[in-house]
């Protein structure tokens, strides 16, 4: 079985005599029996830690659990920094939960949660921080200081949270390169591993918005909007 890794700008091709394998288990195959020069991140090697997302054939998947096939096309993550081979630094992408304020801000401690209320954002806590989901958006090639899928996705974790008593000041920080840059394109879903949504809850962050007050910028841009009959009343 042959497979393409791109090094450097170009892509370089090695065989192995494996099949039905892991792509994780085939770098370390490579690495310790052809290349030892060759460059990746792995950690848990059970789809936990994130550490080893990639691309294979121009779409994100952890290499722990990708299963390889003759002829497949390798290479690092898109939109973060590369280090070398397929090791990328996701710095930038970690500093926009900074940027969004994604944690629980302004708890009310006296509230607990019922199994019910733990519902709500389960799925949204199983985020891995992987950065497929990044290196997926569209976005970034013409904004870079776009807060991001997973980043956006963990603000709704925490609105979603009935102890969080400072909803308004998290709808009021992710107005600017945030939920009114995303094309809506779910891309981001496609390729997450734990089968979060971050379209939908970047649909509901923006329902909230509008709660507040808030309106997509590029409407509001017409000037007086619309009256009742449809006629623009400017």
């Amino acid at each position: 079985m042959k497979i393409s890794i791109k090094r450097e700008f170009e892509f370089i091709e090695y065989e192995v005599d494996m099949s039905d394998i892991t792509l994780l288990e085939v770098l370390n195959e490579i690495k310790t029996k052809q290349d030892a020069t060759l460059s990746y991140s792995s950690g848990c090697r059970s789809s936990v830690c994130g550490s080893c997302a990639l691309r294979v054939n121009e779409v994100e998947v952890l290499a722990c659990s990708y299963k390889v096939q003759d002829s497949d096309k390798v290479e690092p993550l898109r939109n973060v920094e590369l280090i070398r081979d397929l090791v990328v630094n996701m710095d930038k992408a970690y500093e926009f939960n900074t940027k969004s304020k994604a944690w629980l801000e302004e708890a009310d401690n006296v509230l607990s949660l019922t199994p019910e209320d733990e519902k709500l954002n389960e799925l949204q806590s199983d985020c891995i921080l992987c950065g497929s989901c990044f290196s997926a958006c569209p976005v970034y090639a013409v904004n870079g200081e776009f807060l991001g899928p997973f980043s956006l996705t963990r603000v709704w974790r925490y609105v979603s949270d009935k102890r969080e008593d400072g909803v308004k000041s998290k709808i009021d920080n992710i107005q600017t390169n945030g939920v009114w840059d995303c094309t809506l394109c779910d891309g981001c879903s496609v390729v997450c591993p734990q089968g979060i949504s971050s379209k939908a809850d970047i649909e509901k962050l923006r329902a909230k918005s509008s709660q507040f007050g808030y309106m997509d910028p590029s409407f509001a841009s017409f000037g007086g909007g619309f009256g009742f009959d449809g006629t623009p009343s400017f």
